[in-house]
């Protein structure tokens, strides 16, 4: 009986040791799995206007399409991808904001990202009902090397299947997401500096070994003054011709 005992809390312990991190894992909100893995960029302000606090994880725009807005504009109509496809907003669509803001005395100004474009994540946001992952992101102008900076801004859509959502594996949604935004691994923007900081120290060693070759001669010349001393005086001596000793010195 007691042995009986021992394997049933066996068996239910080793139950439990194997379900417990999944179910841990789907107590877990997705949209808080997913806010894990995209680190939001932090924007501020200040009198030359504004400004990347804190770095995101930066992303790589991997088709063209997205529809941005600057970073002021608080009117942003969504880019939807669905289905590996990117749906711009409609024209009409557009330019009936348009019409709108010329009201307000303002003008409607918009922008495509093109693939291989950077940018930060600025918020997430899930809902399930609609099977929607709505993911804010910024411009990284640092990493396209944009000066002065804009900053535009974008809101895209990622379309799940009806239903879907709910029960999508944390991962799955996030190789759906990789497939317009994927997470840059290059390293590209911190290897352009030390590339342009590496051009730069390689310009100086080149313009210190142009300096050292400009120097040479003269130092060359000037290394053994005995030289022009002896042509002077085989001029002297020889009393020949002063073309001789011209000669002479030109060999040194």
């Amino acid at each position: 009986m007691r042995q009986k005992i021992e394997m049933t809390v066996l068996v239910v312990a080793l139950i439990l040791v194997g379900i417990t991190p999944r179910s841990l894992l789907a107590q877990v909100p997705l949209e808080d799995q997913l806010k894990a893995q995209y680190t939001l960029v932090k924007m501020g302000s200040d009198t030359s206007g504004t400004a990347v606090v804190d770095q995101g994880t930066i992303l790589v725009i991997k088709k063209g399409g997205i529809l941005s807005v600057p970073y002021s504009d608080q009117n942003i109509v969504p880019t939807k991808y669905e289905n590996g496809a990117v749906h711009s907003p409609n024209s009409m669509v557009m330019k009936g904001i348009g019409f709108g803001m010329k009201k307000f005395g303002k003008e409607q100004t918009t922008r495509l990202m093109q693939s291989g474009e950077k940018v930060y994540p600025s918020r997430v946001a899930v809902n399930l009902p609609k099977d929607q992952v709505t993911i804010g992101i910024i411009a990284c102008d640092s990493c396209n090397n944009v000066s002065p900076t804009t900053f535009y801004k974008a809101d895209v859509v990622f379309q799940f299947g009806h239903g879907s959502l709910a029960t999508a594996n944390p991962s799955q949604v996030e190789d759906t997401i990789a497939g317009l935004l994927a997470i840059d691994d290059s390293g590209g923007d911190q290897g352009g500096n030390q590339q342009q900081g590496g051009n730069d120290q390689g310009g100086n060693n080149q313009g210190g070994n142009q300096g050292g070759g400009g120097g040479q001669p003269a130092d060359r010349k000037g290394a053994d003054p005995r030289s022009s001393e002896s042509c002077d005086r085989r001029a002297g001596q020889d009393r020949q011709s002063w073309a001789e000793a011209d000669l002479c010195l030109q060999r040194y």
